[in-house]
């Protein structure tokens, strides 16, 4: 059976470092305090007039690219996974599309948070599976900075959130013991509104008034309590789910790569799946939560850094907003 596997990673994180004495300038919060509750020790946001969503990802796909020793009229799809696309409309992936050489491909927008990336990695495995298309281009990448509240009252997830971008490169595997073996995909909307952006909406009588600009609509709000209960029950549901589907256990595991929500909740998967460090890759501390681009860029960074090999067993996992949560299990 046709499989599809990574031939390249890549990403971008823009160049301004936020510490968290940084944040404890603007808002009522500390190093430690970040720290004990999140695990971010600095981040990375944008800025304005240099970054945007668009040439992140541009960054992060032409080292993708290079990587898998392709050039961009090579790839026949993108599947572009982000929350914070540059235009309200059109989509991020036409934006990409023109910046690259890649022909008129199409290019299909994936609005699924923190588990963009993996529902976006699914797409692109059935793309390849059924031999529509034979290289495809996913890309999470995000600017999160601009939509926190940076006040006292925003505090708690302000101190979380972060920019980036990364890119992988999916083909055609050529090998057995290659490629994605299976994604899990799922969702629970009745917990929508514990983490949300509420405006701008199209259902408001007026899409956009200073009345809705002052009533802080635009800010993103977080029932942090609610998304760990939640996150630690089905991080470990979707990753079981995996290993079951392919009849494997746990210790199979060369890699886990989960999304980047919260060190407490990576380390609680870690002790349940009773994995030793060298089996879970983190990068939280100093990158935040970039969202849809949090596991593609620690792919890329966990790649670079030698800690997956050809042939090693990677599990993805992921939770976030929807609330939406996603597994893949792949043979690098």
């Amino acid at each position: 059976m046709r499989k599809s596997r990574i031939l390249g990673v890549g990403h971008y994180v823009p160049s301004k470092v936020v510490t968290n004495d940084d944040l404890a300038e603007m808002m009522d919060t500390n190093h430690e305090w970040i720290v004990e509750r999140t695990g971010i020790q600095s981040r990375h946001w944008f800025t304005p007039g240099e970054d945007t969503v668009t040439s992140m990802a541009k960054e992060a796909t032409v080292m993708a690219l290079d990587r898998a020793g392709l050039e961009a009229h090579e790839i026949d799809f993108i599947v572009f996974a982000t929350i914070t696309p540059d235009y309200f409309i059109p989509g991020n992936g036409v934006l990409l599309q023109r910046e690259l050489n890649f022909g008129n491909i199409g290019a299909l927008d994936i609005r699924n948070a923190c588990s963009g990336f993996i529902y976006g990695l699914s797409v692109a495995d059935q793309f390849i599976k059924t031999g529509m298309y034979n290289k495809v281009l996913v890309v999470g990448a995000e600017i999160q900075s601009s939509a926190l509240d940076k006040s006292d009252e925003g505090r708690s997830s302000s101190v979380i959130f972060a920019d980036g971008a990364g890119a992988v490169v999916l083909g055609a595997a050529e090998a057995d013991h290659q490629g994605i073996l299976s994604t899990h995909l799922h969702s629970e909307g009745a917990y929508a509104e514990e983490l949300y952006c509420k405006d701008p909406g199209s259902s408001r009588e007026t899409r956009l008034s200073p009345d809705l600009i002052n009533s802080g609509s635009f800010f993103l709000k977080m029932n942090g309590n609610a998304v760990f209960k939640h996150a630690v029950v089905r991080f470990m549901e979707v990753i079981e789910e995996a290993l079951s589907h392919n009849q494997l256990d746990k210790s199979a595991i060369d890699l886990l790569v989960p999304h980047q929500a919260n060190l407490r909740i990576s380390q609680y998967i870690q002790q349940k799946l009773e994995l030793p460090d060298d089996k879970v890759f983190n990068n939280i501390m100093d990158k935040g939560n970039t969202t849809a681009a949090t596991i593609p860029i620690a792919l890329s960074e966990a790649w670079e850094q030698g800690k997956i090999k050809e042939g090693d067993l990677v599990c993805l996992a992921a939770f976030g907003s929807g609330f939406t949560w996603a597994s893949a299990l792949l043979y690098w």
